[in-house]
C-alpha cells in the first residue's frame, strides 16, 4: 500500500493532539497515511529546513510530491473515511481561497509562533537548571 505521508511538529501540543486523532482514524480503517514528527525524521524528502517544516502541515504524496497548508489537511481527510466530504468540500474554489487564507495568515502564524515561544521558554528553563 503506497501511504501519504504527513509531516508535523511532536512538540506541539495543538498539533500532537490532532494528528494524534488523525492518527487513531487512520489505524482503525486502515486508511494508507503514515504521520512523520518532523523532529525525528530526515526531511530531505520533504525538501524542508526544519523551521520551513515547522510553519506549517505539510504532506508527501505517493507520487513524491509535497503539498503544505490546506492541501495536506484534505489529503489526511481524503484518505479517512467519513472525513472525505471534508476534503471535497475545503477543495471547491471560494471555499479553498477562504480556507488557505485562514490557515495562512491566521492558524500557521499563531501556531508557529506560539511553538517558538514554548521552544524559548524551555531553551531558558535549561539554561537556568
Amino acid at each position: 500500500m503506497i501511504e501519504t505521508r504527513i509531516l508535523y511538529n511532536d512538540r506541539c501540543p495543538i498539533c500532537r493532539a490532532e494528528i494524534a486523532h488523525y492518527r487513531k482514524r487512520a489505524a482503525a480503517t486502515g486508511a494508507p497515511l503514515r504521520f512523520d514528527d518532523l523532529n525525528a525524521v530526515d526531511l530531505d524528502p520533504y525538501a524542508l529546513t526544519p523551521d520551513q517544516a515547522k510553519r506549517r502541515m505539510h504532506a508527501l504524496t505517493p507520487e513524491g510530491r509535497v503539498i503544505s497548508g490546506i492541501p495536506a489537511f484534505a489529503a489526511i481527510w481524503a484518505a479517512l473515511p467519513g472525513m472525505d466530504w471534508l476534503a471535497r468540500l475545503v477543495m471547491v474554489p471560494g471555499v479553498r481561497q477562504v480556507a488557505d487564507l485562514l490557515y495562512n495568515r491566521v492558524a500557521a502564524p499563531w501556531l508557529y509562533s506560539r511553538q517558538i515561544k514554548r521552544e524559548a521558554a524551555l531553551a531558558r528553563s535549561s539554561d537556568g537548571a
